[in-house]
This record gives structure tokens, sequence and C-alpha cells, in this order.
């Protein structure tokens, strides 16, 4: 049986905080870190990894506990939005596994989180214990306007809340164009989310660049069968082009399943950073015949 995990860490700019996180997860036997993507204006950290149940959750444990030690969010800075110094922790189910399996890992998770690290957790996606926490951004606004979390009471002082899930795979990605525009990026957002009447399954918001001098559509597309990542690409392009603005490409953000990348080709994408390692099941083949 092998599952994923796929958190996010509100740091992406100091390499040794990153390294630490990282180490954390390779020091535990079974779980194989497949990827580490981090972004300097999102302020961000995105690692892949994966295995057996259990490794991959005494992996997220550690990570976790690593990043709580390190990130103090009340000097973080970024334009991403955060809950936590380990923002988002979600379990994928990948071979043998089901969303069941997935969703008791999560509970059992962000239970040892705050008898451990007193970090409380709300639960999102597959694993929500509450309607209203069933989507993240959900979760983000429930939890800023006070909302109790679903284990433990008050933010950690310096790590804050900590939003523990189960769902099925999720292609996290960028669109940058050249252009400093940023309510030009938050239009097109708002017009191709599901949300705001637009594709299903995609979730987005217009990001400012401040290192590249560029603004960003950033998506999370949850389910790439429904709305394939070219479908948005072209739509994305299509409402750039209506104000006369030029899409430089689109970057990955973790890795891919190997069936989402198949139903792109011979369509464009512009991809910046591309590579064989970044598709899961291939990397996974990788790890294993070492």
């Amino acid at each position: 049986m092998t599952v994923e995990c796929v958190p996010n860490f509100s740091e992406g700019r100091e390499r040794a905080t990153i390294a630490a996180i990282e180490r954390a997860v390779k020091r535990v036997p079974g779980a194989l870190l497949l990827d580490s993507t981090s972004d300097v204006d999102h302020n961000r950290t995105v690692l892949t990894f994966a295995g057996e149940p259990n490794p991959v959750a005494a992996a997220a444990r550690a990570a976790v506990a690593e990043a709580v030690a390190r990130i103090d969010l009340t000097k973080h800075q970024g334009v991403h939005p955060r809950l936590g110094a380990a923002d988002v922790v979600p379990f994928v189910p990948v071979e043998h596994a089901t969303l069941s399996d997935c969703i008791a890992l999560a509970h059992q998770t962000g239970e040892a989180l705050w008898n451990e690290l007193r970090v409380p957790v709300y639960f999102y996606e597959a694993a929500a214990r509450r309607p209203e926490c069933a989507r993240l951004e959900y979760v983000r606004k429930a939890a800023r306007a006070g909302s109790s979390p679903d284990i433990g009471d008050a933010p950690h002082p310096t790590a804050g809340c900590c939003v523990v899930g189960a769902r099925g795979f999720l292609v996290a990605w960028n669109i940058i164009l050249e252009t400093e525009d940023l309510a030009a990026a938050r239009a097109i957002a708002g017009e191709i989310r599901e949300s705001g009447g637009g594709l299903p399954a995609v979730k987005a918001l217009g990001l400012a660049l401040p290192s590249r001098g560029k603004v960003q559509v950033s998506i999370n597309l949850t389910d790439y069968r429904r709305t394939p990542l070219h479908v948005v690409f072209k739509e994305v392009a299509a409402r750039c082009r209506e104000r006369n603005i030029r899409v430089e490409g689109s970057e990955l953000i973790g890795m891919i399943p190997e069936t989402a990348l198949y139903a792109t080709v011979g369509h464009e994408l512009r991809w910046l950073n591309m590579r064989p390692e970044l598709v899961l099941e291939g990397r996974l083949r990788m790890e294993r015949n070492k």
C-alpha cells in the first residue's frame, strides 16, 4: 500500500530551514522524499514524499515538528495565504490505498500534532469533520473569523494552526504573465475558478511575483479528469489576449500524475520547469529500483 503526503510549509527563502525539514523526512525509514519545491515570493515550500502509511505519517509528524521549531509566523512575509508554519498536510492514496485509509491517517496525524506539538488542527477535504471545512479556502476563512479548530484551542504562538486532510491527486501549477498588473491576474483568476462560475475543479488566485517583476495565476486543479490542464491554460491565454497580456509559460509545483501529463500531449502549456523526475509514478519506479 502506497500513500503520498504533500505538506506545504511557510518558508521558501531560508535554505537551512528548508534543508532541515527535508532531512526530517529522509531520516524516517520507508519514507521516500520525491520532490521539494520552494518559491521566494510565496515564501513557501512544498514537499512530496511517499511510502507505506505508517512511515509516511511518521515523516509528516517529523517534518511538521521541524517546521514548528524553526518557522515563526509572526515574522513571515509572503504572497500566499497561510494559517500555519506547517500550513497544510494532505494525504493522498497512490497504490492499493483508499481515501478511507488516508482519512484515518489524517485524523491520527492531527491528534498527534496537537498532543506532541500543541499545534491546533483543522481537518479538510475528505477528512473534514464539519461540512463548512471541506474546502481549504473555507477553512482559511473560518479560522480568520474565529472558528475553533477541530483539535486543540488557541493557535500556537509562533506556528499558528495546521490544516490536515485526505484527498485525491491535485495538480498545483502557476501560469506566469508578462505583466505587473496584479488586478488583471486577480480578475482572470476570478473568471476561471469554479466558485466564480468558471471551469470545474479549478481553484485560482492572482498573485504578485515581486522578485520577477511579473504576476501569476496560481492554480489548484482538484480533478484533472474533469478539466485537463490544457483546457485551463487555453482559457487563461484567451483572457490574457483580451487584455493584451503575454503568457510567459506555466510551472508545476510539486509533482504530477502520469495520466494528467499524458492528457496534455499535443497541447500547448509552455512548461518552464517540466522534467521526468516530476512525474509521480515514474519517480516512484526510479526510487524503488535504486
